[in-house]
């Protein structure tokens, strides 16, 4: 049940906080006050699309929040998908859901302070809530939506789980046959390509990170001459011959450097310092001159080894251009290709092993689905009987209902074995069955679909008779009504109140309605009002009393001000509304 909603900067709404209470709650107001916004800020809670426009004007965010109240045994599919987001359900057994949405069209959304998406505010919300807009009762001239009130009444939602499963296999299973078989010298053609690509790749022997040392090893023998050139002049200034150069080599230089400072720590010991870092010196330069020695003997010019190591180059850089910029992306290519030809070889992917089991899924999509089929005809009899009843109720008149189940022919659909019906039907996830409201509004009419002949108060009065049969399996506790009086007038409006009282005896019922006779069913009521502010327009939202009651219902029946018929007319639907019972309510002149 919605506890509470409150709302901060949403359109021309200021600030607000609306106590619910069980039962009927009815909001009523002028046109233009703000009623049906009150609604946007409820979907928008639960995880509705919403545009920045509906942040108020100079505001930096709307913030809208709604409290709930799930009862001592919640749903398993509502405790379900709170796990599945990761929100604990605390001892009180409260949600609150929070949304806030920013001028610049950043959104936040968060469940018991947790953060999360606004998908799953609309999952879980709509486990909670059922909004049914000023729009929605178009919904019922659908086809799919028709197919769907019909599926909740007679309560196949597993045998429409197991169809759907059996559909999409189906559907796979015949995509993959039909492209196996349409492209069947395609696919011998792509086989030999892929285990060509393979080959090559496996052939190659590739190893990591042999481009790199190879690519190394070609700079060193293209460059031998050069490098030898350079390491024994080197190898020369270190330590060569001291005859070639009368400046002396570095090496005995620093060994003159060593015994000088040798001889100057023995004077002085201070400088004992400097003579281990000439030594030190000496060694490293020694050292050095040696590895330079070793560098010139591994040097060689070898026209065959460099020959081998450009082919080797030569033989990956083709690979790359074809495979892939790395080695590691090459050998990749090639595992990803021997993957593909032992899938496309193997026997699960064979022609054969495809049909039969295509053939077999069928077997069992047909039974699934005549199942289904035998279970929607069988209570689309006792629905349309209901829906009669329920449009009398309603001061419809004697309108006769028929729900038309068929099958219609497809050379792609299924095998049906039916006398009198297609060899072969349409078939799709919902299964093989197209569903049509029939309805003749008056007695002796022909029956014509729906869609055809329904006004727009007769469609949202149909809506509102199926919301009453279903409200007994409906689990949603929240039903939310915007102006479901489209099209009533005033002596059908207290049917219509009369129904929506009914749905409150199993579910928290919200209305917004502009029909006194429709308000004087609340157990709670709203009352929106617009004024100016600081030269600004806002809505006022205010809980009425008793008193405050009568008075709004009159002046929705009479205007202001306030007559004393129209305050006794609307005493006196109150007091109808509540069953005789006597209000306890003051006339105010």
């Amino acid at each position: 049940m919605l506890q509470e909603l409150s709302i901060v900067d949403f359109a021309i709404i200021d600030r607000a906080v609306m106590q619910f209470g069980p039962g009927m709650n009815v909001i009523t107001g002028e046109t233009g006050a703000g009623k049906s916004i009150l609604l946007d800020a409820l979907a928008a809670v639960l995880g509705s699309r919403v545009s920045t426009d509906l942040v108020r004007t100079g505001a930096k965010s709307t913030r809208v929040e709604a409290v709930f109240f799930v009862g001592d045994t919640p749903l398993n599919e509502l405790v379900q998908a709170l796990d599945d987001a990761g929100i604990d359900l605390d001892d009180e057994k409260v949600l609150i859901f929070a949304r806030e949405i920013q001028s610049t069209g950043r959104s936040i959304a968060r469940i018991n302070g947790r953060t999360t998406t606004a998908g799953q505010l609309a999952a879980i919300g709509e486990m909670l809530v059922d909004i049914h807009g000023q729009s929605d009762h178009l919904a019922i001239l659908r086809s799919t939506e028709q197919r769907s009130l019909l599926d909740r009444y007679a309560r196949v939602e597993g045998d429409r789980r197991e169809v759907a499963r059996l559909a999409r296999r189906l559907r796979d299973v015949r995509s993959k046959l039909e492209s196996l078989a349409s492209d069947s010298r395609e696919r011998e053609r792509r086989l030999d390509l892929l285990r060509f690509q393979a080959e090559e790749i496996e052939t190659a022997e590739l190893v990591a990170g042999e481009d790199v040392a190879l690519t190394q090893e070609r700079d060193v023998l293209l460059n031998a001459d050069r490098l030898r050139d350079d390491a024994a002049r080197a190898a020369m200034a270190l330590s060569g011959d001291d005859a070639l150069d009368v400046d002396g080599n570095a090496a005995s230089r620093l060994r003159t450097v060593e015994k000088a400072i040798a001889d100057l720590a023995g004077i002085d010991p201070t400088s004992s310092a400097l003579h281990e870092r000439a030594t030190e010196l000496v060694v490293l330069c020694e050292e050095l001159g040696r590895e330079l020695r070793d560098y010139l003997d591994r040097i060689e010019a070898d026209p065959a080894r460099l020959a081998e190591v450009e082919d080797r180059l030569s033989l990956i850089q083709g690979l790359k251009r074809k495979y892939g910029a790395t080695i590691a992306e090459i050998v990749a290519f090639g595992d990803s290709a021997r993957a593909e030809i032992e899938e496309a070889t193997s026997g699960a992917q064979s022609l054969e092993a495809l049909e039969a089991d295509a053939s077999s899924t069928e077997e069992f999509l047909v039974v699934a689905a005549a199942t289904l089929s035998r279970k929607r005809t069988m209570c689309a009899t006792a629905l349309a009987r209901e829906i009669e009843r329920s449009i009398a109720e309603l001061k419809m008149g004697r309108a006769s209902v028929e729900i038309a189940v068929r099958r219609r022919a497809d050379p792609a659909g299924i095998g049906w074995d039916v006398a009198g019906e297609p060899a072969t039907v349409h078939f799709d996830e919902s299964g093989v069955d197209d569903i049509e409201f029939l309805i003749a509004p008056n007695a002796g009419e022909a029956l014509k679909p729906l869609a055809r002949i329904a006004s727009g108060g007769e469609t949202a009065r149909i809506m509102l008779a199926l919301k009453s049969i279903l409200s007994e399996i409906d689990s949603t506790p929240t039903l939310v009504f915007d102006e479901i009086d489209v099209g009533v007038g005033g002596r059908s409006g207290q049917v219509v109140g009369q129904k929506l009282a009914g749905l409150s005896h199993n579910h928290q019922v919200i209305v917004v309605t502009h029909l006194p006779q429709i308000a004087a069913f609340a157990d709670t009521h709203f009352r929106i009002s617009k004024q100016e502010r600081r030269e600004r327009t806002v809505s006022n939202i205010d809980g009425l009393d008793d008193d405050e009651r009568v008075a709004e219902l009159a002046a929705m029946l009479d205007g202001v001000p306030l007559s004393d018929g129209a305050i006794a007319n609307a005493e006196a639907m109150i007091l109808r509304a509540r069953g005789g019972q006597a209000t306890g309510m003051v006339r105010s002149g």
